[in-house]
């Protein structure tokens, strides 16, 4: 079980509707904090939150789209209204496609597009509005992924949207610290829940049969350092990146 680390925060975390998400935002919950769900999967969203109110905790949603500047700051504003400062920040809200699928070449660009204006715009419009709302020892901890610490084939877009995230957290680390801010990665693999059904058979069985540790990884296999890192100890690793992936990559 978790210890308390967080007791007492105000933790956002983006796409908490399923998945990671929302396995990060109860994590967070078991920690003791008071968790902001968001996502653009409004009706699942909310269910998500309700399934944590039947467990005891007092999590929220609001809805987010990270493809619509305006509706990004739509969210920050009312997030300023509502609790005024925050504690932390889990940009984990992005999407896949095309994993295992088109080679570099064959990628077009409205799909190119996409994936960078949510993955890599979005996080980006996220946290510039609510960096004013972060208080003096607030945390960051963005998702990236191992993809773009091996160089995975056939998913480009996807890979240099990661890379970009990865490029994002050292330079925002920088810039936030001498607020004591801090803002770190992880880079999990693929992970075995809802949201990466759609993944290829070989994908995941490269994964699972490659990893140091072999076997699938799961949400409940990363929550843990997500939480760390949201927490008051973790301001030495600020900049770092973690392949928190059962060893398919080390870094």
């Amino acid at each position: 079980m978790v210890e308390k680390f967080l007791s007492k925060k105000i933790i956002i975390v983006t796409g908490a509707a399923r998945g990671l998400g929302f396995a990060i935002a109860e994590a967070c919950c078991v920690a003791g904090a008071k968790v902001i769900m968001a996502d653009i999967l409004e009706d699942i969203g909310k269910q998500a939150c309700k399934q944590l109110c039947d467990k005891g905790y007092d999590p929220c949603f609001y809805s987010i789209d990270l493809a619509d500047p305006e509706k990004i700051e739509d969210f920050c504003q009312k997030i300023e209204k509502d609790y005024g400062k925050i504690d932390g920040l889990v940009n984990n809200a992005a999407i896949a496609t095309n994993v295992g699928g088109k080679s570099f070449e064959s990628i077009d660009i409205e799909l190119w597009d996409r994936v960078q204006t949510v993955n890599v715009r979005g996080t980006w419009l996220v946290t510039r509005g609510l960096s004013p709302l972060l208080q003096e020892n607030a945390r960051i901890v963005n998702l990236a992924s191992d993809t773009a610490l091996w160089g995975a084939p056939k998913l480009l877009a996807y890979t240099a949207s990661k890379g970009a995230i990865i490029a994002m957290t050292r330079s925002l680390a920088r810039e936030l610290g001498i607020r004591k801010i801090g803002v770190t990665a992880v880079a999990p693999g693929i992970i075995r829940c809802e949201a990466t059904d759609y993944v290829p058979k070989a994908r995941h069985d490269l994964y699972e049969t490659q990893r140091a540790v072999p076997g699938p990884q799961f949400p409940q296999d990363i929550v843990s350092v997500v939480v760390f890192l949201l927490s008051e100890g973790a301001l030495s690793l600020t900049g770092q990146v973690l392949p928190v992936n059962a060893g398919f990559v080390f870094k």
